[in-house]
C-alpha cells in the first residue's frame, strides 16, 4: 500500500471543471449515435443517467434518500468507483489500425461515410496512449464528486476533508489514480477552494484483487476453456452475418474482415464518442441488430470472465467485500457507543473488473440462465448488460444511515436505487442487520486466501440451485 499526500495549486482558467460551462455536455441528442446504448464498458455514464445530459451537477430527482423528517440521517457513505473515460488500449489500437489500412487501401463504396474515413478521418489513437485517462475522464470523476458532496453535504465536507474523515483509496493504475485525484479536485472546486490537497492511498491489493488470487488467474484468467462461450460466438452465426454485412459494405471479401476487424469497427465508433462525442462515420457500418450482437459478445466475455460464470470470479472478491462490510460494522458499533465515526466517507477507485465481481458476489443481475453462445435469441431481456452496470465512471454506493429504529443501509449503482436481491422487506433502505442476515454466509466465510487457493468450481447454476451465496 502506497500513500500519497501533496498539494497543488489550480489555475482555474484552465481547470476544465467549470460549473457554468458544461464543454463535454455539448453533444446533442442528435448527434448521439443510436447505437449507443450498447456499447458494452465502452460506454459513456450519460447513456446510464440520460438526465445529465441536460445539466452534469445535476442529482438524479427520482432518488429517494431518508430525510430526518422520517428519523434517519446519512452516517457514512463508500464509493466504489470505476475510472473514468480512457484511451484504448494497445491491443486494441493494433487492430484498429489494421481495420484503418484495409479501408483505406482496399474498400470501395459510393456512400458519403466512407468517403469521410479515407478524405476526412485520420487515425489518430497511438501507442503510447494505451488506455490512460482522458479529459472526459477526468470530468467523469470531477462532477460525480459535486453530485455526491450536494447529495450528501453532511458527509463530503470541506470540514470533514481537513479532519481526515474522507479516505482515499486507489488501483496503482494511471487512469484510476487519475481518477481519484479528478475526484478530489472536484471536491476542492465545489467547496471554491483554489487549492488541491491530494491525499489518497494506492492498494492493488483491494482494488486489483483479481490479480492476486492465484485460483483466478489459473483457472480463469490464464484458461482458455474458461472462456470457450465467447470463442464459439465469435465464430457462431449472428457474428458469422455482421461480418459478412460489413464486409458487403465495404465491398471487400469476406474473409478479409476478421471477428477482430468487427469488434475494431465498433470500438472506434465507442471511443470516439466516448472521448470526442462525435458521431464519426465508422458508426454507420452497425444498425441497433449489429450493436446487439456486439454487446452481447462483450457481455458474454465479462460474465464469464468476471460476473457468475465462474464462481472464482465471484470469490476473489472477498477481500474488498469483507472491507466494505468491515468498516460498516465498525460504523455501526460507533452509533451504538454514540461515538463520531471515524470515517464519514471512503472513495475506492478501481476498475471495471473490480465491480463486476463484487456485484455478482452480492447476488445482483443473476438471470435464471447463464447466457451462452447458443441462447442468444433468448437473452435479449437479460439484467446482466454491461451497457447499463458498468459503463466509464460507474458507481456502486453504500450509504448507512442512523435511524430511529436502528441503522440502515441504501446501495446504489449508478446513482440510483437498487435492492439487495432476497430480502424479506421490500424497502430500498432495510435495515443493517437484516443485509447482514442476508450475507451471514459470506461474512463467516469468504476467505480470500482459501478462496484463491480453492480456485475454479461448478459453473452457474442460477438462481434456484446452490449458487456460490
Amino acid at each position: 500500500m502506497t500513500s500519497i499526500l501533496s498539494k497543488q495549486s489550480l489555475i482555474l482558467t484552465t481547470f476544465s471543471l467549470a460549473l457554468t460551462r458544461l464543454s463535454y455536455c455539448s453533444v446533442t441528442y442528435s448527434n448521439i449515435p443510436s447505437i449507443a446504448n450498447y456499447f458494452g464498458t465502452k460506454g459513456r455514464y450519460e447513456e446510464v443517467n440520460p438526465y445529465l445530459l441536460n445539466n452534469i451537477t445535476l442529482v438524479n430527482k427520482s432518488l429517494l434518500i431518508p430525510t430526518s423528517s422520517e428519523g434517519c440521517k446519512p452516517v457514512h457513505v463508500t464509493a466504489i468507483i470505476r475510472h473514468g473515460t480512457r484511451y484504448p488500449t494497445v491491443k486494441n489500437i493494433k487492430r484498429m489500425q489494421r481495420l484503418y489500412d484495409l479501408v483505406i487501401n482496399e474498400a470501395s463504396n459510393d456512400e458519403t461515410w466512407l468517403e469521410e474515413i479515407k478524405t476526412s478521418w485520420k487515425m489518430w489513437y497511438t501507442d503510447d496512449m494505451d488506455g490512460k485517462l482522458v479529459e472526459k475522464g477526468r470530468d467523469d470523476h470531477r462532477y460525480l464528486a459535486v453530485r455526491l458532496s450536494k447529495l450528501f453535504p453532511s458527509l463530503l465536507s470541506e470540514a470533514n476533508l481537513r479532519h481526515h474523515r474522507i479516505r482515499f483509496q486507489t488501483s496503482s493504475k494511471h487512469r484510476c489514480v487519475d481518477s481519484i485525484e479528478a475526484f478530489q479536485q472536484g471536491l476542492h472546486k465545489h467547496w471554491g477552494l483554489e487549492e488541491v490537497w491530494y491525499r489518497h492511498e494506492v492498494n492493488d491489493k483491494l482494488m486489483r484483487f483479481f490479480e492476486h488470487c492465484r485460483g483466478f488467474v489459473e483457472a480463469v484468467e490464464n484458461n482458455k476453456t474458461a472462456l470457450a462461450e465467447v470463442k464459439k460466438f465469435k465464430e457462431g452465426p449472428e457474428m458469422g452475418d455482421v461480418r459478412r454485412k460489413m464486409a458487403q459494405q465495404l465491398n471487400v471479401p469476406y474473409e478479409r474482415v476478421t471477428p477482430d476487424m468487427v469488434e475494431a469497427a465498433f470500438f472506434l465508433c465507442a471511443y470516439e464518442f466516448a472521448i470526442k462525442s462525435l458521431h464519426t462515420p465508422w458508426c454507420h457500418l452497425f444498425d441497433l441488430n449489429d450493436a446487439k450482437v456486439l454487446e452481447y459478445k462483450n457481455d458474454l466475455k465479462q460474465f464469464w470472465k468476471r460476473g457468475h460464470g465462474h464462481s472464482i470470479n465471484s470469490r476473489s472478491s472477498c477481500v474488498l467485500f469483507h472491507d466494505l462490510f468491515n468498516r460498516l460494522e465498525l460504523a455501526v458499533q460507533h452509533l451504538r457507543l454514540g461515538q463520531e465515526l471515524p470515517e464519514a466517507v471512503t472513495v475506492q477507485v478501481g476498475h471495471g473488473e473490480t465491480l463486476l465481481p463484487l456485484l455478482s458476489l452480492l447476488g445482483l443481475y443473476k438471470d435464471p440462465a447463464p447466457p451462452t453462445a447458443d441462447n442468444y435469441s433468448q437473452q435479449h431481456g437479460r439484467s446482466f448488460r454491461t451497457s447499463e452496470i458498468v459503463p466509464y465512471a460507474a458507481n456502486m454506493l453504500f450509504i448507512l444511515y442512523d435511524c430511529r429504529d436502528g441503522p440502515r443501509v441504501q446501495f446504489l449503482l449508478n446513482e440510483t436505487p437498487v435492492r439487495f436481491p432476497g430480502l424479506t422487506s421490500e424497502t430500498e433502505v432495510p435495515l443493517y442487520s437484516e443485509v447482514r442476515q442476508k450475507y451471514r454466509e459470506l461474512l463467516e466465510g469468504c476467505d480470500a486466501q482459501k478462496e484463491c487457493e480453492f480456485g475454479i468450481r461448478p459453473q452457474y447454476r442460477g438462481h434456484h440451485g446452490n449458487t456460490e451465496l
